[in-house]
């Protein structure tokens, strides 16, 4: 199936408007029964979902860093020592707002199209030194060998649920999301029950620079979220955690109202999720009170004006 994100290659993914690019069509051949369920890169999932509809798979996550993709010729290059001005290529503000940031020597420049386009426009053309693509999408695809560099959090936090690949299905499909729940990987789940709930408190979305970076450690969870101007030179950042640890508590019954920014993961402790929703929900509301929606309002005002 074709998505409006996918034939839409001539405009920034956040010049669009829309807020289910990569996902309407699809969804729309579940609602008529065409498919019983939707396999989709979970961070191209709105935090809240079409009503009747759920996440009941989370698969385990892939690497969710960004990674460079260097033009043949600067091959042994990293961005710290491509030339001045050299051009990077993405299609995220999130991306670019962090890089011009950290790489204030170099130029960046949108670029669209699938992983195929995109590395063809860097190969076949003198137009980018490099371009910027998730690593999760170049290893499944089996081009690994194209990395050139992975950014760590210091140069470049990801994508909320980047990496992540996500099972969607109607939520009143009690076998279907009894089969594909033995699916879900419990620390990916948490993980990405935090990000979504921050990401849903800022109320963020491709046309705002939002990055998280997350990990679990000792039944901690840990959620580092930024927000950033367009050039990166506005910025807010902060981390906090939570105990993830299990209780002794039954596993939930599985029914809609289970769902947590749209996950319904009825075998994983529901302490633990509602523990991951709260850690993204305070996170925000810390980001908020020291001037997040300020950063971000100008953000959408000059990306709309652009």
């Amino acid at each position: 199936m074709t998505t409006t994100g996918d034939k839409i290659l001539d405009k920034a993914l956040s010049k669009i408007g829309e807020k289910s690019l990569f996902t309407k069509e699809l969804e729309n051949a579940l609602e008529r029964n065409e498919v019983d369920l939707v396999v989709h890169s979970l961070k191209d999932l709105p935090t809240t979902l079409p009503p009747g509809f759920t996440i009941g798979a989370v698969l385990k996550r892939e690497n969710p860093h960004d990674a460079v993709v260097l033009h043949p010729k600067n091959l042994g290059k990293t961005l710290d020592t491509l030339p001045e001005n050299s051009v990077i290529g993405t299609s995220s503000l999130r991306r670019a707002a962090q890089l011009k940031r950290r790489f204030p020597n170099l130029d960046f420049k949108d670029i669209r199209g699938n992983l195929n386009t995109r590395l063809k426009k860097l190969d076949e053309k003198e137009d980018f030194a490099a371009i910027i693509l998730a690593a999760a999408g170049l290893r499944r695809m089996g081009w690994e060998s194209r990395i050139s560099q992975i950014l760590g959090p210091e140069d470049c936090m990801y994508a909320v649920g980047q990496g992540a690949l996500a099972v969607e299905v109607r939520a009143r499909d009690i076998d279907i999301l009894e089969m594909v729940s033995v699916l879900h990987d419990s620390d990916t789940v948490l993980r990405c029950i935090a990000e979504r709930a921050f990401l849903k408190h800022l109320e963020g979305g491709c046309s705002v620079p939002v990055a998280v970076h997350t990990e679990v450690k000792d039944s901690q969870l840990y959620l580092t979220g930024a927000v950033f101007s367009l050039d990166g030179s506005d910025s807010l950042k902060e981390t906090m955690q939570i105990s993830i640890a299990a209780a002794d508590k039954s596993p939930e019954d599985v029914d809609e109202q289970a769902q947590r920014v749209g996950v319904t993961a009825s075998k994983i402790s529901g302490e633990a999720q509602d523990n991951a929703e709260q850690l993204g929900i305070n996170l925000a509301k810390l980001l908020l009170s020291k001037g997040a929606m300020e950063i971000l309002t100008v953000t959408r005002q000059l990306n709309d004006a652009r």
